[in-house]
């Protein structure tokens, strides 16, 4: 007889729609109906809604708008308002910020001002949409995990953006907007400061994000593999330990020798993955200001041969 293997197909449940908490919730600011997606469910779940804004969602996704359109507005221009050269070119615009030569001041708006103003209204946007995940983690009453691990990533983003370039003196040192010029950027940032591959901690970043790829494959095939045991209702197996989860720690302890909890693998991915970024971050800000030549630096500390 054929097994159930939920890897290669899933069942969707059909039902009225979960609309979520709804006692000492404020609910003024929520959509009242949700929909289902077939789609959606064949990666998670299929109900799409209810959503909720408030105040933050809303200054963040008008001012997300704002920095989406200064940047499309940019591109248009120069594709000299031609949509087949728009569409042609469209990964080869960019945004670039202001000449070295202006320092921390306001550049021309053709000349890196707009890449400014766009900045700011991004600024906003992402800090305001951070805001709204702490407040909608405290409206439920949940820990602030997610807050702390999207902060990790804005961390990066502002040592790109802001910290770095404060601390050079000059906007010229941040990342332009665009898909081939922020790849050039990169490129040339490596080259410029004697191979970021030598910065010990873009090698933890690194480290990291493997690391959190292996161990995110790694829990999502154990709880696949024993989701037919009833793996996939993790917070019951937590609390009251099942053959799903004494399976799965088997497994591990076989084949590895040890094996993290239905809870601890949590935390082991949680951690990896805000490293990624912290650590990166780290390497970045350090870059030009502390360490103006990776490559000799590693020689000197015996992380590089010497030539």
């Amino acid at each position: 007889m054929a097994e159930y293997q939920n890897i290669f197909t899933q069942v969707q449940v059909r039902a009225a729609p979960e609309m979520g908490m709804v006692e000492q919730v404020e609910t003024g600011n929520r959509t009242s109906g949700a929909t289902f997606s077939n789609l959606a469910g064949w990666f998670g779940n299929a109900q799409l809604g209810p959503i909720y804004l408030g105040t933050m969602g809303v200054v963040s996704l008008a001012t997300g708008a704002i920095w989406f359109m200064l940047c499309g507005a940019w591109f248009w221009h120069q594709a000299g308002y031609n949509p087949a050269v728009f569409l042609r070119d469209l990964f080869w615009f960019s945004l670039e910020p202001p000449a070295a030569e202006y320092g921390l001041g306001f550049a021309p708006m053709a000349e890196g001002g707009l890449w400014l103003i766009a900045s700011f209204f991004l600024l906003i946007s992402v800090l305001s949409w951070w805001v709204r995940t702490y407040l909608r983690a405290e409206a439920l009453g949940m820990g602030k995990h997610v807050s702390w691990a999207f902060a990790g990533a804005i961390w990066l983003f502002l040592v790109l953006g802001l910290i770095r370039p404060v601390l050079m003196g000059s906007w010229s040192e941040a990342v332009p907007y665009g898909i081939f010029s922020h790849l050039d950027w990169t490129n040339n940032f490596s080259l410029t400061y004697g191979n970021l591959f030598y910065n010990p901690f873009h090698a933890l970043s690194i480290a990291f994000l493997y690391g959190s790829a292996l161990l995110f494959a790694m829990h999502g095939a154990t709880i696949l593999a024993v989701t037919r045991l009833g793996g996939d209702r993790e917070l019951e197996q937590i609390v009251d330990r099942g053959t799903a989860s004494e399976r799965a720690a088997l497994f591990w302890r076989w084949t590895m020798g040890f094996n993290a909890t239905m809870e601890g693998i949590h935390r082991w991915a949680w951690g990896f993955a805000v490293l990624v970024t912290v650590t990166g971050g780290i390497g970045i800000l350090l870059t030009g200001t502390v360490v103006d030549d990776w490559y000799s630096w590693a020689q000197v500390h015996g992380y590089a041969p010497l030539n």
